[in-house]
C-alpha cells in the first residue's frame, strides 16, 4: 500500500510537471486546430520542450498502471486528484496565470469536494476487479466518449461565432477533454488487469483479445489533439482542474458499473464518496463557460 501512494504522488509529479511543460511549448507554436489533427501533432512533434512534456505524460502514465494494480479505481482516482495542488502551484509561478475570484472559489470548493472523496477511500479489504466485460464496458464509453467529442465541436463553434467577444475559459473545453480521458482511465485499468492477472506470455495475446487497448489508442489520440489545442488557448490552471475533476469522477463511477467495484459500505464513507461526487459536479456546472472582461488567450491572437 505504501509504495502505490508514493507511486501515485510520483505519478501526480510528473503530470504536472508534463502539464506545464507543455503550456509553456504551447505559447509559442501557431495555432493549432483539432479539425487538422495531422499538422497539430508535426507541429508538437517538432518542439523539444513539448516532447519533453509528453515524456514527463508518460512516465506519469507508467507510474499510474502501477497504481491500478493494488488499488481500487475509486481510491486511486482520489490519490491522483491531489496532484492539483502542485499543478495550481507550478501554473501559478512557472506560467503567471491568474485566477478570477470566482474560479478561485470554485476550485476551492472542488478541492473540498475531492478531500470528500478521498476520505471515502475503501480500507483496502475490497476486492479488486481486475477485467470488465466486453458489452458493458463498450456500452458504458462509446457514448460517453461521443458526448465528450460532442461537446468538444459545440465549444469550437461557439468560439468561432463569439470570436473575441466571449473569449472561452475553458470550462466546456475541461469538460469534454475530461470525459475522454475518463474513458481511458478505465483502459489503463484493463490493461493493468491483464498485465497483473497473465503471464509474460499470455499478456499480449488477452490484450488483444480485449478492448483495452483499442479504446486506449482512441482516446489517446483524441486526447492528445484536443487538449493540447484547450491549452494553447486557455489557462492550464483551470483546464486541468476541471478534466481531472470530470475524469475523477467518471472513473469512480465507472469502475463501479463496469468493473463491479463496490462503494464503501460504511455509511459515513458512501455519503462523503457520493456528496463529494455531486458537489464537484455542481461545482463544474457552474463555473462561467465565457468570459468578456478581458482579451482571448495568446494562442488565440496569432
Amino acid at each position: 500500500m505504501v509504495w502505490a501512494v508514493a507511486a501515485a504522488l510520483l505519478a501526480n509529479v510528473l503530470y504536472s510537471t508534463g502539464f506545464v511543460l507543455e503550456k509553456r511549448a504551447l505559447a509559442g507554436l501557431p495555432p493549432l486546430s483539432a479539425g487538422r489533427p495531422g499538422r497539430a501533432v508535426l507541429l508538437l512533434a517538432g518542439s523539444p520542450l513539448w516532447l519533453g512534456g509528453a515524456v514527463a505524460l508518460a512516465l506519469g502514465f507508467a507510474a499510474q498502471l502501477a497504481v491500478y494494480r493494488v488499488l481500487p479505481i475509486a481510491a486511486a482516482q482520489g490519490l491522483f486528484v491531489t496532484g492539483l495542488v502542485l499543478l495550481l502551484l507550478l501554473s501559478s509561478v512557472v506560467l503567471g496565470e491568474r485566477l478570477t475570484a470566482g474560479e478561485r472559489r470554485g476550485l476551492a470548493v472542488i478541492g473540498v469536494a475531492l478531500l470528500m472523496m478521498l476520505a471515502s477511500l475503501h480500507d483496502g479489504t475490497e476486492p479488486i476487479a481486475r477485467t470488465a466485460p466486453a458489452g458493458p464496458l463498450l456500452a458504458l464509453c462509446l457514448p460517453t466518449l461521443a458526448l465528450g467529442l460532442w461537446l468538444y465541436g459545440t465549444a469550437e463553434r461557439r468560439a468561432r461565432r463569439h470570436g473575441d467577444r466571449a473569449a472561452p475559459t475553458g470550462v466546456v473545453y475541461a469538460v469534454a477533454i475530461g470525459l475522454v480521458y475518463g474513458v481511458s482511465s478505465l483502459a489503463i485499468k484493463g490493461v493493468s488487469g491483464q498485465l497483473a492477472t497473465a503471464g509474460p506470455g499470455g499478456a499480449v495475446p488477452a490484450l488483444l483479445r480485449s478492448p483495452y487497448p483499442y479504446l486506449l489508442l482512441l482516446t489517446g489520440a483524441c486526447g492528445l489533439v484536443l487538449s493540447q489545442t484547450a491549452l494553447q488557448r486557455c489557462r492550464a490552471s483551470l483546464i486541468v482542474p476541471v478534466c481531472t475533476t470530470v475524469t475523477c469522477v467518471f472513473g469512480v463511477a465507472g469502475g463501479t458499473v463496469a468493473f463491479g467495484e463496490p462503494l464503501p459500505q460504511d455509511p459515513l464513507r458512501l455519503v462523503l464518496c457520493l456528496g463529494g461526487t455531486a458537489l464537484a459536479l455542481a461545482v463544474v456546472l457552474t463555473l462561467p463557460r465565457h468570459q468578456t472582461d478581458r482579451p482571448a488567450p495568446e494562442g488565440n491572437r496569432r
